[in-house]
């Protein structure tokens, strides 16, 4: 037997043994034990440093609200250096599982954990206190260092000195994942309400997902030592989760903590995959971040056990009394040989019971309430032990673990201390101060907690979102009434009906959670209010001295729960002292708002599968058909197209020359499923396209579309593309890729803060259109030979007209417009059927000729057509410099047309769009500088720069666009390019930025 494992008793699997590390020293423990179990069922009591003082701390909790035991996990070759490892630090020991081969190290000490030199901080005291380093650093004199030279020698070791554990220089090579989940309950929680919550959701057929932090379900039934329907709880537990777990509509969630909450009942929760593992599965993540988005929510998160704020309250062997019962019911570990217990409540005598059961002695029982009950009174009797009623532990004895406590008489209602203070022998404290429900995901929905004075503690505010809440979370202690609030919350949830439900019998310890409002005994010594950040009740009545007394500057004046468990055990003693320096009540102090995350995330989950290319990549519905042809992909935003599609032996150049000249001959075909796609609905629909876009759409017929162009509010141009009327009040909008989430942003805002009368609703649709844009003199002729149900002839579809029809069986709407200049078509079907199409009209273009082309033949014709993209749309430019001033609707006002007309914004100087063609008939360069006279020495004077270059198969030229000073009144004259950096010096004519068919009677015809 391990020093202080129970012979019998827990839930570990006592058949296997695990090994594992600390701070390089080999131990041993069970499969089911976490870090902190593990290391004191080997008699460890020292885990860990305090950031500020560095005092030894021991293990307080059992869960995820640890303060005290953060650790650093080691990943990566056992033969590494250690700097040279994976490091996970600040992560709590109680949250570990062990594993084969599982390396951690304490954290915040040098050179060892016993052996801290950081410990003589302790001698600093008063210094030390909060805000020290405001008044220390930003501005005394001494000698030549004065003011801000101060801090600056001061900020390297001040920087060297912050945080908490280290993190390492090693690239983490684990694997992340992200994933969606759509159900119609969430419950947050598997203890008794919980797993009660999800069986009566998924009995009304609903969809569940039922998460909880730990890695085994049933919450508080598996420590508790009571008896529900005649057997064990965590067997009726187990047995629940069976049942869960053999339902199809139901998904359990281990180790899956739900961290966020966020509008329209979406959840963020990130799922520990395989941190138990010594060796994950083939292609297993470390974590997976889930984005859940649920109709209902059920809280069961349960409640936390706060600690009582005196004496030496910090001092390893010191902890909380539920954590105490938890290790020795769910590990079969003793937390202590001679154990003291001190509380303000019921649940603790409980506590003492159970590890009296488990093998411990029971020193006694300091009750600050004079007034115990005889429940209470027989419970102690029971544990074999003294009970100490009005009395108070007024200091801790010991170096780097209690060894014993002082004990004195006190008066619950003035806070008095009398008497002689006498000494008790004992090897750990266990302490409640009272229960605080766990309703961090709550407040995050967005209300205010309510202080409820029997439980002296902030319950979840009324909801303004879909939740529900049950058990401990609505501040129920006793098991079988928050089985019956499970119940009532799961029907809630579903909207089902409450009959019928035939609640357990349980068989609980007598008692309740209501706590003496009694949060600090004050005697001489550091008593601790925030344990990771060394705050103590002295930092909390400074700032109350000095003016931080709101709860906000409080936290930050202090540090109070701003550690890496967020205050969990500290935010309500800290709020009572305050509360008591303040002469008020606790709610009228207030509590900080909870935001997210509920416990500590890792930023490698948050970014998911990308690992080293941090860029988002979009395929279109079509990719692997191109990369099946031969297209040679690349990059447009977030998006792979096809550069071109070259065939043996061509250059780059050489491919869109003949993907361009087997366009104009005769047709080419292009994926365009890239634009962005919105749809713009409602009764103001075309009132708000009006206001959105620079000419007139509220005169557009339906079945029609037109090509518009929108200004920012500052005058400049920001976004084209043409806009389709597919009903009264329906519009598709389409964007350039680039632009796409950039305009459904600017469209969001305006309608939700400048405009929220407008009845509209915009909707990205771009993911759900396949589109592809066939054009050339025989586009007209492929589309009539493979479209069904609508004719295609300059009757049914003109220019800028719209039809529906279907392509092989599959429907499509066609739209007669172009940006090749060229007769063109674009095609638009859903995305799931964009191959199919896509194919059809491949087939159909046989006879013709049709061949695909890529960005680079759809660039050389538009720069052909004089169409501009981003290139010229570069966030400087306005609709004049673009001679697209033709555009600009003197009928109705419109976003940018109060500033369009700025002095700055219509000078003559101002760059304006230009074509150029070589006289050297070498290539250009795109951001080249345009000038009058060539000066290799010294260049200088430019008037302008290439926005984009192509070879021009129909010019026979290479030929770009660029914008140039005075622009339009420059056609016809010389200049020349200037790149100094690449070399490129050449002659060039500056003509019309329309290259080819200025007229339009291609596209026209």
């Amino acid at each position: 037997m391990s020093p202080r494992r129970s012979d019998s008793g827990g839930r570990v699997d006592r058949l296997k043994t695990v090994r594992f590390t600390f701070d390089g020293v080999s131990y041993t423990g069970h499969a089911g034990d976490t870090l902190a179990s593990a290391l004191l069922a080997n008699g460890v009591s020292l885990f860990g440093r305090s950031f500020k003082y560095h005092r030894p701390r021991g293990v307080m909790t059992a869960g995820v609200d640890e303060p005290n035991a953060l650790v650093t996990v080691l990943r990566g070759p056992v033969g590494q250096q250690a700097g040279q490892q994976v490091r996970d630090p600040n992560i709590p020991a109680t949250m570990i599982e062990i594993h084969d081969g599982l390396r951690a190290e304490s954290q915040n000490c040098s050179p060892s954990l016993a052996w801290d030199v950081g410990a003589v901080n302790q001698l600093g005291g008063k210094l030390l206190a909060a805000g020290f380093y405001y008044k220390t650093f930003m501005g005394p004199v001494i000698g030549p260092l004065k003011g801000t030279r101060f801090w600056m020698f001061c900020e390297h070791f001040i920087r060297r000195a912050a945080g908490l554990g280290r993190a390492g220089r090693e690239a983490d090579t684990a694997r992340y994942e992200r994933m969606n989940a759509f159900c119609d309950v969430l419950v947050a929680g598997a203890g008794p309400a919980g797993l009660t919550a999800a069986r009566t959701a998924a009995a009304e057929g609903k969809r569940v997902i039922l998460a909880d932090i730990d890695a085994n379900f049933g919450g508080s039934a598996n420590w508790s030592g009571e008896t529900i329907d005649g057997q064990p709880a965590a067997d009726w537990a187990a047995s629940l989760v069976k049942e869960l777990k053999a339902l199809p509509n139901v998904r359990l969630q281990p180790r899956t903590t739900v961290w966020g909450y966020y509008d329209g009942n979406t959840m963020a929760a990130v799922e520990r995959v395989s941190d138990h593992k010594e060796h994950p599965a083939k292609g297993e993540p470390r974590h997976r971040q889930w984005t859940i988005r649920t109709g209902q929510v059920v809280l069961a998160t349960g409640a936390l056990e706060r600690p009582l704020v005196f004496p030496g309250n910090d001092r390893p062997g010191v902890m909380l009394a539920d954590a105490a019962k938890r290790y020795a019911n769910a590990f079969g570990v003793l937390v202590g040989e001679k154990v003291a217990v001190f509380t303000n409540n019921d649940s603790a005598y409980g506590a003492a019971l159970a590890l009296k059961n488990a093998g411990a002695s029971i020193v006694t029982i300091v009750d600050v309430r004079s007034d115990v009950s005889a429940a209470m009174r027989d419970l102690a009797t029971q544990a074999e032990t003294d009970l100490l009623a009005g009395h108070a532990v007024v200091a801790t004895e010991g170096g780097k673990a209690l060894s014993g406590i002082k004990v004195q008489r006190f008066d619950q209602v003035t806070g008095a201390l009398s008497g002689e203070a006498r000494s008790l022998h004992a090897d750990c404290l266990i302490v409640s101060g009272g229960w605080s429900p766990a309703i961090h995901l709550a407040s995050q929905a967005g209300a205010k907690a309510e202080w409820n004075e029997a439980l002296q503690a902030f319950l979840p505010p009324q909801p303004t979102q879909k939740w529900t809440g049950a058990g401990a979370f609505n501040g129920t202690m006793e098991t079988a009434a928050a089985i019956a609030e499970g119940h009532a919350a799961g029907v809630a949830a579903s909207g089902g009906k409450a009959a019928g439900f035939d609640p357990p019998a349980v068989d609980a310890l007598p008692g309740n959670a209501e706590p003496a409002p009694v949060f600090e005994i004050k005697a001489p010594g550091k008593s601790f209010v925030d344990f990771q950040h060394d705050v103590t009740a002295a930092d909390v009545r400074l700032a109350h001295r000095e003016g931080f007394v709101s709860v906000e500057h409080l936290k930050r004046y202090t540090t109070l729960g701003m550690a890496t468990d967020q205050g969990k055990t500290s935010n309500v003693p800290g709020l009572a002292i305050m509360a008591a320096a303040l002469g008020k009540p606790i709610p009228e102090v207030g509590t900080t708002r909870f935001r997210p995350p509920y416990a500590a995330v890792s930023i490698g989950s948050l970014a998911g599968e990308r690992y080293g290319d941090l860029k988002a990549e979009r395929l279109t519905p079509m990719h692997d058909w191109h990369v099946a042809n031969g297209a040679t992909m690349q990059p447009a935003g977030l998006w792979w197209r096809p550069q071109i599609y070259g065939h043996a032996g061509e250059t780059v150049e050489q491919a869109y020359v003949r993907e361009t000249r087997s366009t104009r001959g005769s047709a080419g075909i292009v994926d365009v499923s890239t634009l962005g796609k919105i749809a713009v609905q409602g009764p103001d629909a075309a009132e708000f396209l009006d206001r959105v876009y620079t000419n007139m759409f509220s005169t557009l017929a339906v079945g029609k579309a037109r090509y518009g162009l929108m200004l920012r509010e500052d005058g400049l141009a920001f976004d084209d593309g043409t806009t389709w009327r597919l009903g009264e009040q329906d519009f598709l909008m389409t964007t350039t890729t680039a632009n796409a989430g950039k305009v459904m942003q600017h469209l969001e805002y305006f309608l939700d803060v400048i405009w929220p009368d407008l009845k509209v609703t915009v909707t990205s649709v771009t993911d759900e259109w396949a589109g592809a844009a066939i054009g050339g003199p025989n586009a007209r002729a492929i589309l009539a030979a493979c479209v069904k149900g609508t004719a295609v002839d300059n009757a049914a579809l003109p220019f800028m007209g719209l039809v529906h029809g279907e392509i092989a069986g599959v429907p499509v709407m066609i739209c007669r417009l172009s940006f090749s200049g060229e007769m063109a078509f674009e095609v638009y079907c859903g995305a799931g059927w964009g191959t199919h199409v896509w194919e059809a009209l491949m087939e159909a273009g046989k006879p013709f000729g049709l061949v695909p082309y890529g960005m680079e033949a759809l660039g050389t014709m538009r720069i052909e057509k004089g169409h501009v993209t981003g290139a010229e749309i570069d966030g400087r430019t306005t609709a004049r410099d673009l001679h697209l001033d033709w555009m600009l609707s003197k009928k109705k006002p419109f976003i940018g047309s109060a500033m369009m007309d700025r002095e700055g914004l219509v000078a003559r100087d101002r760059l304006q769009l230009v074509g150029l063609v070589s006289l050297d008939n070498r290539p250009l360069n795109g951001g080249a500088h345009v000038v009058r006279q060539i000066d290799k020495e010294n260049p200088h004077g430019s008037i302008g720069h290439i926005t984009a270059v192509c070879y021009s198969p129909s010019l026979s030229k290479y030929i770009g666009l660029a914008l140039v000073e005075g622009g339009k009144a420059l056609h016809g004259t010389r200049a020349f390019t200037s790149d100094p950096l690449r070399g490129r010096y050449g002659p060039v004519e500056i003509v019309s930025h329309h290259f080819f068919d200025p007229e339009g009677s291609r596209m026209h015809g």
